[in-house]
């Protein structure tokens, strides 16, 4: 599914340097390559996540995630909790304004997945998802709004689906479905109700299955990447839409290949994991 873009990309990463960026999750995977990303232009980081700890199977904590962005030449800082505690939130918000002086990105990445069908879904995990997902990205874009407000730059970047109301993807795991459309309906109201204050709000979905841990822990996962893209792609993209001028690009659900071809980038095969292999198409598109 495609979408018809209100979207001016001409991206300068240097309109990064120095902002600050708040971001839920960001331990590992794409939430962490969006940050090394960003923390090479010379942004700061504030990480708001639960992984204080290692995780038995999955790499990477919230401590080990700023340490890359600070070697990657940003500025990172850890706010242990959870996007769907009001205390935590208000408090990575405070820290972020505290340290930083302001907020001018969200980036609502934290996530949560199960694709069970509806009579297998336990309803504590229908509710996680729903917490995570849609909760979290309402209450964390909700209480830095006042400071978005106030920045020169503010977006608010949301990693959900195009609103894609094909039957098929609300029959397949429909629990899952009304929580990514849930952030993306988020996106989708924000980005009218905002068009005023000049904060730019958009959605981004990769195009292709990308290569993560969590992929590569799931049975038959070393096999299915090799049909995978790199996070670099999504990572990449993102820098494109929150170095853009927001009042120029808001209101998209663009998927990553979009974004660099509005860009200008042609040459997509040094993302593939394996340049031989057929790429996956994501779910939702």
């Amino acid at each position: 599914m495609t979408n018809e873009l209100r979207a001016d990309i001409a991206p300068d990463i240097s309109q990064l340097s120095g902002r600050t960026i708040v971001m839920s999750g960001g331990s590992r995977g794409i939430g962490l390559a969006i940050a090394e990303a960003a923390a090479k232009a010379g942004a700061n980081i504030v990480l708001l996540s639960k992984t204080d700890t290692p995780h038995p199977t999955l790499e990477g904590t919230i401590h080990s995630a700023v340490a890359k962005i600070n070697a990657a030449g940003g500025q990172g800082l850890a706010v242990v909790g959870d996007v769907r505690e009001d205390a935590d939130v208000r408090r990575v918000v405070d820290a972020a304004v505290e340290k930083f002086g302001g907020i001018d990105i969200v980036i609502n990445n934290a996530s949560a997945i199960n694709l069970a069908k509806t009579d297998d879904l336990d309803m504590k995990r229908y509710d996680l998802m729903q917490d995570i997902n849609v909760r979290g990205t309402f209450l964390l874009s909700k209480t830095a709004l006042p400071y978005l407000r106030q920045s020169t730059h503010a977006h608010i970047l949301t990693l959900s689906p195009p609103l894609n109301l094909d039957p098929h993807w609300a029959g397949l795991h429909l629990g899952y479905t009304m929580a990514k459309y849930g952030m993306s309906l988020t996106t989708l109201g924000l980005a009218e109700e905002l068009k005023g204050d000049g904060v730019g709000v958009n959605s981004l979905w990769p195009a292709t299955l990308i290569d993560t841990a969590a992929i590569r822990s799931l049975p038959g996962g070393m096999k299915m990447i090799q049909a995978a893209r790199t996070t670099d792609i999504v990572a990449d993209a993102a820098m494109c839409i929150l170095a853009s001028t927001p009042s120029s690009v808001s209101g998209n659900f663009f998927t990553d290949t979009q974004v660099l071809e509005l860009s200008g980038v042609t040459d997509l095969e040094k993302y593939s994991v394996n340049p031989q292999a057929q790429l996956i198409e994501d779910i939702f598109l």
